[in-house]
């Protein structure tokens, strides 16, 4: 999942196409979260949502933890919101949820990532990563499908949402 990993996949030993396998890492990982449906490397994900008193979702996933909630203003300013207007639950499966009263737009600050690290990827996402990089740089110059071994090796992780749910 690294330029060097892939650099070495690719059997590359210059550097005259490190911005180019940078810019590939950067895709296939973007393609590997959307098909997924979740972010690979835990980082800090801001969302704005609405404050209608019932449970929201929130996009990213899965949700290591809430960090914060505050309410945001007609303007665009944030403001912390108390403790007793909110709540925030994390379910077995990582989604994490968010109810706020008072109507209104909050802003809800959360960490989300399968992984610690680039390390703690499992193998085969890794894998397919890569794959999925040396797709890229082989078929520059057309639209070639990406082998159905990269869907193979993430499929076993993906998380599908099917309709609207909602909690009560």
């Amino acid at each position: 999942m690294t330029r060097e990993e892939a650099k070495a996949y690719l059997r590359l030993e210059t550097v005259h196409e490190d911005a180019l396998i940078d810019q590939l890492v950067a895709s296939a990982r973007s393609l590997c979260e959307a098909f997924l449906g979740r972010t690979l490397i835990r980082r800090e994900v801001v969302e704005t949502l609405a404050a209608s008193g019932a449970w929201e979702r929130l996009g990213a996933g899965p949700v290591a933890a809430v960090t914060g909630v505050a309410a945001v203003g007609p303007d665009g300013s944030a403001s912390a919101l108390p403790v007793d207007a909110y709540a925030v639950d994390i379910d077995p499966a990582g989604d994490g949820w968010v109810r706020a009263r008072g109507g209104g737009r909050i802003s809800v600050t959360y960490v989300a990532g399968l992984a610690e690290d680039e390390g703690d990827v499992p193998a085969a996402i890794a894998q397919g990563v890569v794959r999925l990089v040396a797709h890229l740089h082989a078929h520059r110059d057309d639209a070639a499908e990406p082998p159905a071994a990269i869907a193979a090796l993430w499929r076993p992780f993906r998380r599908i949402r099917l309709g609207l749910e909602t909690r009560a």
